[in-house]
């Protein structure tokens, strides 16, 4: 498996091979993104299947205003990728210089001159070049002219729903992380540094691994959710608070993971971590004294004993 970033200006690296190509911003990886993957690779024929997507997301270029909470970061959509069927992921650096682009000038350079395309799997609503003038049909046209064909998939439908990335946030926003695992194939998951909190967990007897908020990321509504942390060598269940702490008036909104029956021997400052987020337990509230709080965190502890335990 390989991976090609290619930064603004930089050099790009040409296959001396043919390949089968899948081009999307991927976010997500989510079924539907898994079925093109598949499909990419079923069109291949035994040539090496590759996945070009985009960072950073072309909105955040075009309409900073607008850019989407992204799902996953690129480190993890990479893997994702790789996971579902890419042997060779291609990251293209999106910029104004890209985005005007002419439709034919973007197949040319990326598909024909650097990927040595042979077969192309999009989605069927899959936009490219200057004012997303290009769409399947006319990359269609274009492998007439360049020698490779084109498939165009419409989106998978998931428990009676079109199976998109925009799905998969609005589910995260309203906390159904049941509904977005099923979109997804997999939990929810928010990633991030392990660093050193205010150690109020320790003294109270719940130490938890402690994950600043990402602002440019999915997580979702403040409140408590069973979960697994997930780290470099090992996969733990866990009680996950997310917000800002009210009962201590905090003010910085955390992902805070309480290891169930392993939290005081870990030590994770520092670690790159991953946690998932199977089902909300409860919404966050302030409580009038620490005790309360305390009583609460062992009810919300079995509580998510019981949804890991199904």
């Amino acid at each position: 498996m390989r991976t090609w970033f290619e930064a603004p200006g930089a050099a790009t690296v040409p296959r001396t091979d043919p390949s089968a190509v899948t081009i999307g911003m991927f976010d997500g990886v989510h079924r539907g993104h898994q079925e093109v993957l598949a499909r990419t690779r079923e069109a291949s024929h035994g040539t090496p299947t590759v996945a070009v997507t985009f960072e950073p997301h072309p909105m955040a270029v075009l309409r900073p205003e607008l850019v989407p909470p992204r799902l996953t970061s690129l480190s993890r959509r990479v893997e994702l990728l790789h996971e579902h069927g890419a042997d060779e992921v291609r990251v293209l650096s999106f910029s104004r210089e890209m985005a005007a682009l002419e439709p034919d000038d973007f197949v040319e350079r990326v598909l024909v001159q650097e990927l040595k395309a042979r077969h192309v799997v999009v989605g069927h609503n899959f936009r490219y070049g200057a004012r997303a003038q290009g769409d399947p049909s006319r990359m269609r046209g274009s492998g007439v002219h360049h020698g490779f064909s084109v498939v165009d998939l419409e989106l998978q439908s998931v428990a009676g729903h079109e199976c998109s990335s925009t799905r998969v946030r609005e589910l995260v926003a309203q906390a159904q992380l049941e509904q977005a695992a099923v979109m997804l194939g997999r939990p929810h998951a928010v990633e991030g540094v392990v660093v050193q909190g205010d150690r109020r967990g320790r003294d109270l007897g719940f130490p938890t691994a402690n994950v600043p908020v990402d602002e440019q990321a999915a997580v979702p509504p403040d409140g408590v959710y069973a979960g697994r942390l997930v780290t470099a060598s090992q996969t733990l269940p866990a009680a996950v608070s997310v917000g800002s702490n009210p009962t201590f008036r905090g003010t910085e909104r955390r992902v805070e993971s309480y290891v169930i029956d392993h939290g005081h021997d870990l030590e994770l400052y520092g670690e790159s971590v991953r946690v998932e987020l199977l089902e909300r337990v409860r919404p966050m509230v302030a409580f009038d004294s620490v005790d309360a709080l305390v009583a609460q965190m062992h009810e919300d502890v079995c509580a998510a004993r019981e949804v890991l335990g199904r």
